[in-house]
């Protein structure tokens, strides 16, 4: 995208991944090369960011699920083969959350390769700055139930989804159409992703996505506008739509292009 002569970028991440992802091809090295400052929704690799994000992630208040809610969380843990203990201070929601991690892991889509550590490692390592775009309350705000009975209903779908292996699906699909540069796919995951068929699933996925796009749209102008280069890695999901980030961009005046990644 480019305003004022100079040239910004736009990279849609996926937040597991694989091992061989996290070598950019030529069309991402030459734009990593050609930017100065990298933005992602939050850099992990600060340590006070890692350390706001860690306290932000535990349970302090609110009334507990009820008893057959919290078996089958500790049902999921097993099968994960992921201790409860090390998910029981977690929030409700952070703990499925999590279950739906491990879930990925055992597909071979794995956290610890998450593109926006790569990016992250690649902004230290040539010392450029690298700025998160949200703050971790705002971010932790988003994953979270506003009710008790909204909680409930949350992690019960969530743990719906889980155990009818709904959720490995849409995993399992949308990281292929990552991998594939298959944007209408991507573009389309509201419509067959089938987490939206509730409306606490609904309300959440709003507030996951549509919700924070402003507030990152206008903090990646603000680096722009400041003379700034930007290579921004945000989740891919935020790029497409009416309400995604190059929309958004377009209406402040950037002239938004698409890049396409060749197909393997």
């Amino acid at each position: 995208m480019e305003k004022d002569g100079r040239a910004s970028y736009l990279y849609g991440t996926v937040h597991v991944g694989k091992q061989e992802w996290l070598y950019p091809g030529p069309l991402m090295r030459r734009a990593m090369a050609e930017t100065d400052t990298v933005a992602l929704e939050m850099d992990v690799l600060d340590p006070a960011i890692a350390a706001r994000i860690q306290q932000l992630m535990l349970f302090r208040k609110g009334p507990k699920l009820p008893a057959g809610l919290q078996e089958r969380i500790r049902r999921q843990a097993e099968a994960s083969c992921l201790p409860y203990a090390a998910i029981a201070a977690l929030s409700p929601e952070l703990q499925v959350v999590t279950l739906t991690v491990m879930l990925a892991k055992k597909e071979g889509l794995d956290p610890a390769y998450a593109l926006d550590v790569m990016l992250a490692g690649f902004g230290h390592g040539t010392k450029r700055p690298v700025v998160s775009l949200e703050e971790p309350e705002l971010q932790m705000k988003a994953l979270h139930m506003k009710t008790p009975r909204e909680t409930q209903a949350f992690v019960e779908a969530s743990l719906n989804s889980l155990e009818s292996e709904k959720a490995l699906g849409a995993l399992k699909r949308l990281a292929k159409a990552w991998e594939e540069g298959d944007y209408t796919t991507m573009a389309d995951y509201p419509a067959w992703c089938e987490c939206m068929e509730t409306p606490v699933e609904r309300k959440a996925m709003q507030r996951l996505l549509n919700e924070r796009n402003p507030d990152m749209a206008k903090r990646i102008d603000q680096l722009h506008r400041q003379g700034s280069r930007v290579f921004a890695g945000v989740g891919s999901l935020h790029l497409f739509g009416p309400t995604g980030l190059p929309a958004l961009m377009q209406k402040k005046g950037y002239t938004v292009e698409r890049i396409d990644f060749a197909r393997p």
